[in-house]
């Protein structure tokens, strides 16, 4: 599993020009069942996406099509995390270890 931390490189306005294509992009993403959750960070500086595990270059891929990188509105920063304890609800997101 993979935490995206978006941090916005551009002034508010710029990023509310892209919002909607960035919502069309989260959502494309959903279907695929790649993004596990998303939203805003409080204060409005970026986002956070929950992202299932893929490889890093499947991962490099599906940012390079979100408006946000495209147009230089946000910058990513990955990290990636193996969940071993969580909520029953979520249980279908932990990983075997064994692989």
């Amino acid at each position: 599993m993979y935490i995206l931390s978006l941090n916005y490189i551009k002034p508010l306005d710029e990023v509310d020009t892209f919002i909607d294509e960035h919502v069309e992009f989260l959502e494309k993403q959903y279907k695929a069942g790649i993004f596990v959750m998303s939203g805003r960070k409080v204060p409005r500086t970026g986002g956070i996406i929950l992202a299932k595990a893929v490889t890093l270059e499947e991962l490099d891929t599906i940012i390079s099509e979100d408006p946000f990188h495209i147009n230089g509105i946000a910058e990513y920063n990955i990290t990636q995390f193996i969940p071993t304890m969580m909520l029953e609800e979520l249980a279908g997101l932990k990983e075997d270890l064994t692989k």
